[in-house]
This record gives C-alpha cells, sequence and structure tokens, in this order.
C-alpha cells in the first residue's frame, strides 16, 4: 500500500489526529491482556487499525505474510520463535523491509542492542505511556527510528562498553552457574590457560574485579541468559 506522510503541528492533537488513511498495525504477544491492553490504546486513534493478532513467532511471520502491515509490534519473548528470530528473519527476507517495533517487559542494554542491530525501528517498554506507543506505531510508520529518551540512553551505554566475544559469552555464562576454569574448559575442550584468558578479558571489559562483580554487572547488562 502506498505509506501516507504527514508531520504533527505543535497544536496538534496527538490522540486524534485529521482522518487519513489508517495505519496497519500487526501486534504479536503470547499474551491475551498485553494484545487487548495494546490494542485499546491504539484503536482509541482514528488513523490506525489492528490487522491481525499473533500468539507465538511463527504466527508472527505467518500473518506478516499475509496482511503485510504498515508496522508490526513484537514481543521478544515468544513460543517457537522469539522476537529476535522474528526480526532477524523477517528483516533479512522480506522487501520491502519490514517497520518493527520491540515491546517488551525487557529493558537491557544487550536485548536493545540485539533488536536494533537486528533491524527494529522502535524499541517500547511494556508499561510505556499511551502516547508514547501511539507517536512511535506513527513514526515507524513513516520510515524513521523511534525511541524514547530513557532507551535512546540505555542504546548510548551499551555502545559505549566493549562487546564480549562469542567465546567470552560462552564462558561467563558457565561463569553464571558456578563453573571453575577447569570444569568450563572441559565443556568448551579448551585449555583451562584458555579459560583464564578469556575470564581476565571479560572482567576488563565488564570492569569489574571479580567474578561476583562481573556476574552483577552482566546480569544487569543482560548479558546473562535467562533459563
Amino acid at each position: 500500500m502506498e505509506r501516507t506522510t504527514y508531520t504533527f503541528n505543535a497544536g496538534s492533537n496527538l490522540m486524534k489526529p485529521p482522518p487519513r488513511e489508517a495505519i496497519r498495525v500487526l501486534i504479536a504477544d503470547d499474551h491475551p491482556v498485553i494484545r487487548e491492553g495494546l490494542g485499546a490504546i491504539l484503536r482509541s486513534t482514528n488513523d490506525i487499525k489492528i490487522v491481525a493478532e499473533a500468539i507465538d513467532g511463527e504466527e508472527a511471520c505467518k500473518l506478516y505474510d499475509q496482511h503485510f502491515p504498515d508496522v508490526l509490534m513484537l514481543d521478544l519473548r515468544m513460543p517457537k520463535k522469539d522476537g529476535l528470530q522474528v526480526v532477524t528473519e523477517l528483516m533479512s527476507t522480506r522487501r520491502p523491509k519490514p517497520r518493527i517495533i520491540v515491546m517488551t517487559t525487557y529493558e537491557t542494554e544487550e536485548d536493545i542492542r540485539h533488536a536494533l542491530g537486528a533491524g527494529a525501528k522502535g524499541y517500547l517498554v511494556k508499561g510505556a505511556l499511551s502516547e508514547q506507543i501511539i507517536e512511535t506505531v506513527r513514526r515507524v510508520a513513516k520510515g524513521e527510528a523511534f525511541f524514547t529518551p530513557k532507551i535512546t540512553s540505555k542504546l548510548a551505554e551499551s555502545l559505549a562498553h566493549p562487546e564480549l566475544s562469542d567465546r567470552e559469552h560462552e564462558v561467563l555464562q558457565y561463569i553464571a552457574i558456578g563453573k571453575s576454569n577447569r570444569e568450563i574448559a572441559q565443556q568448551l575442550n579448551i585449555t583451562e590457560h584458555t579459560v583464564k584468558a578469556h575470564v581476565k578479558s571479560i572482567l576488563t571489559k565488564l570492569g569489574a574485579t571479580g567474578r561476583t562483580e562481573a556476574i552483577a554487572i552482566a546480569a544487569n547488562r543482560g548479558l546473562i541468559k535467562r533459563s
């Protein structure tokens, strides 16, 4: 469909703009209460239309191909395919590229970095104000990347931190569950000396003085996988 371009005047009504072609939205979230709440917020406008709702990642991809929405609003944690998998798949295989907003409970640096790196144009935390949700949908529908000040600040923090290598991420997960260097070496089929080198690099990159502090910092940044 042809995408409508418009701007807001300082005195315009954010919730009820002049009638225009509706922005078609697909919502994907496995929690019915979230879908209902988000739907109620978006239906309070006269320029946004919900075309479908998905309850898992696989259904999100199928419904995207059926409806080709202007905006996909997507939870990060879903059954079958998580939100990051959905973003990665759709951004790499669909043309034109989808306009995706991630909306999730999580706002760790790593979640934000991964979602935006995969191609999401917006990132909202569940509990965001109705006005923020509506504005994000409208801005992303126009092809803009749009984030709340809090998310922008967290993204800046994330980019300022050195990124762990894939192997360092693996070692960190074992550190978090209390594995010794010898046990980690056995699990990864590498030498204990190599593990020590990785641990030293992890501590340096996280700015930690020891394993306990490293785990706390990593958990706060979202670097440790949730069970």
